[in-house]
């Protein structure tokens, strides 16, 4: 199903409504929402759902009974829907039991009596290849004998299919000799590492993902600890998504070390490296407001675009100390004076750049196109972060710039001669 673009639905909303008409007009049916599009099929790692849980171990039984209490546990997260089996382990099926001593006396062997079942349950293509050749066209054409489904729709019926016999006197039915009756079997194996695994999958409804995720592992703790040889993983989209958390925040913080350092040569001194960077903390305040206020998770989106608000706030803050220390140092102006000229010579280039960007990441940060509610956390977190870090820049910075180097000599630590504010500028 696809929806018009005019519709303007929103898919977690809908699904929402839907399973709430489908609890209530088909009580006795279990469904579930899987993702539609390839990009939550490439993420989710072959699970249909975002969050699996899989059980897996030698003893298919112990599987089965330590899941089963698990899925007891994750039933109680009020933010996890469409909780269910992967594997369909209660199959519908009905049990053929041969009395192969009557089976003899009547002349008959259990290979014959499964033909005859399959024959009749199925058709004759596997059990008895049969091909006619056209005398015209001497084309071969597979010939095949299948009984109609609504001859088949009991137990009765199949009591009295005819079986396969040596003899022309002996006609018996499946009836004479085997029991027939309903039953359950496991409808589907599933191996990991040549072990049997049972899986739950489950959505995730109104919550982001890294919570309900946290709320999975600690449901699975409370199951108790799994028999011997039983082991249990979280797979789906939280496993790539804790990896891809945690390797971004290294690199977050490794950008920020390396801005430091290159800050600190470039101005060689540690404390205007420090005021340039005072201005980020505000990035990350402002983000983090934005998606509170629009219902936004941390994602991998808003992520990204918490590192673009980052680049833009440690630019316009390198070009305001820059100008402010400068100008401190040419015309021997106080810290106070020189943050105010810097901030006053700054505020148009810099209102400019935040200005640009914002307008640029409002359409996207409005989801209005299709499938813009993948990218528009980007949008969101950069218009967040470059809001906070504009405000820091303009006004909590200079007075930063003003405290750190109220007593700062206003002569450059560098030891090149051909710098005009270095002390060895006139050896």
């Amino acid at each position: 199903m696809q929806l018009r673009p005019e519709a303007l639905i929103r898919i977690p909303q809908f699904e929402e409504r839907l399973r709430g008409i489908f609890a209530r007009e088909i009580p006795d049916t279990a469904f579930t929402f899987e993702a539609g599009d390839i990009v939550d099929q490439i993420m989710d790692f072959g699970s249909p759902t975002p969050i699996e849980v899989a059980v897996q171990g030698f003893n298919l039984s112990a599987d089965h009974a330590f899941a089963e209490r698990v899925r007891a546990e994750l039933a109680k997260l009020p933010h996890l829907r469409d909780l269910h089996h992967a594997q369909p382990l209660e199959y519908p099926s009905l049990n053929v039991d041969i009395d192969r001593e009557r089976a003899g006396q009547l002349g008959l062997t259990v290979d014959q009596i499964a033909r005859s079942v399959e024959t009749a349950t199925w058709f004759s293509r596997f059990v008895s290849r049969n091909f006619w050749q056209d005398p015209k066209t001497g084309i071969g054409y597979q010939v095949q004998v299948e009984v109609p489904q609504s001859q088949m729709k009991s137990l009765e019926d199949l009591s009295s299919i005819p079986l396969m016999s040596g003899g022309d006197a002996n006609h018996p039915n499946l009836g004479d000799v085997a029991h027939l009756s309903y039953g359950n079997v496991v409808g589907e194996f599933d191996r990991y590492d040549m072990q049997r695994m049972i899986s739950l999958t489950a959505n995730v409804e109104v919550q982001g993902l890294g919570h309900a995720a946290d709320q999975v592992e600690k449901a699975i703790q409370r199951a108790g600890t799994p028999p011997r040889g039983v082991e249990v993983q979280m797979r789906g989209q939280v496993v790539p998504m804790q990896q891809t958390f945690h390797y971004l925040t290294l690199g977050v913080v490794f950008s920020i070390v390396a801005i430091f350092l290159l800050l600190a040569a470039n101005f060689q001194s540690l404390r205007l490296a420090l005021v340039a960077v005072s201005a980020m903390p505000a990035v990350v305040c402002g983000v983090i407001l934005m998606l509170l206020v629009t219902g936004t998770t941390l994602n991998l989106q808003s992520f990204m675009g918490t590192i673009m608000a980052l680049d833009v706030s440690a630019a316009n803050s390198i070009l305001l100390v820059t100008f402010a220390e400068s100008h401190r140092r040419k015309k021997g102006e106080s810290s106070t004076e020189a943050a105010i000229f810097g901030g006053r010579t700054r505020l148009r280039p810099i209102l400019m750049t935040t200005i640009a960007m914002i307008a640029g990441m409002v359409p996207m940060a409005l989801a209005l196109s299709e499938g813009g509610n993948q990218t528009a956390p980007l949008g969101r977190a950069v218009i967040g972060g470059l809001a906070a870090s504009t405000f820091a820049t303009l006004f909590i910075l200079p007075a930063i710039f003003s405290l750190v180097q109220e007593r700062a000599s206003r002569s450059s630590p560098s030891l090149d001669v051909t710098d005009e504010h270095s002390e060895c500028a006139s050896q």
